[in-house]
């Protein structure tokens, strides 16, 4: 975890003095709406993740208006989410389920207490890194940067296990090899990284992030 994540993680501890419902709310999208839940557990029987996950969010919920604020940020099942909208189309009470999912494991991950190694958020912040850098995705960086995420020998068993795949992307000219020496990118380079800045800005402004 980074000096900052740490600063920010003590920050909100204090400010909300061990009311996570209250954290929750001020610093997650549409986080008002977890005291609307009523536990009925549609939302868990309407996931296809349901029985395999640890944490429905029907539980993650109930675990929010308990504080127990280490074992909801620090949960895989925030992760999991495929944005399937079923729990949204079927929640007797609309609550914006996928939304508070989502908007809990952004949070997670911003204040540095969500769960090291998680695959979707490894591959989130790869694919975020390789878009800011020059506007566009590189796809060609992007995919050996998930081969090689576990180290040098997986990714190189991965790559090979790909080949064909990549022969037959670059025969139809749709893999170019030379992306790897940079690719392209959008024409105002400078623009873009300022629209991203501004809007990190009033993000970090709106949710009381100082770092």
């Amino acid at each position: 975890m980074s000096n900052a994540n740490v600063q920010a993680n003590l920050s909100n501890l204090a400010r909300y003095q061990n009311n996570f419902l209250k954290e929750v709310e001020a610093n997650v999208e549409e986080g008002h709406m977890v005291k609307m839940c009523m536990q009925c557990g549609v939302c868990a029987g309407s996931c296809p993740f349901g029985p395999d996950w640890e944490h429905s969010p029907q539980k993650i919920f109930m675990m929010i208006r308990a504080g127990k604020r280490d074992e909801v940020l620090g949960s895989d099942s925030m992760f999991m989410c495929t944005s399937c909208y079923n729990c949204i189309v079927r929640c007797p009470r609309q609550l914006p389920i996928t939304h508070i999912m989502h908007g809990l494991a952004n949070y997670a991950h911003r204040i540095g207490m969500a769960p090291k190694g998680q695959p979707t958020r490894q591959f989130a912040t790869l694919f975020w890194n390789n878009l800011v850098k020059k506007g566009r995705v590189n796809e060609l960086t992007l995919t050996l940067g998930h081969y090689f995420t576990n180290g040098l020998v997986s990714g190189i068993k991965t790559a090979l296990g790909m080949q064909s795949i990549g022969l037959g992307l670059f025969m139809a000219k749709r893999l170019n090899p030379m992306e790897i020496f940079g690719g392209h990118g959008v024409k105002d380079l400078k623009g873009f990284h300022a629209i991203v800045a501004k809007a990190k800005e009033i993000e970090d402004r709106k949710k009381g992030f100082t770092a």
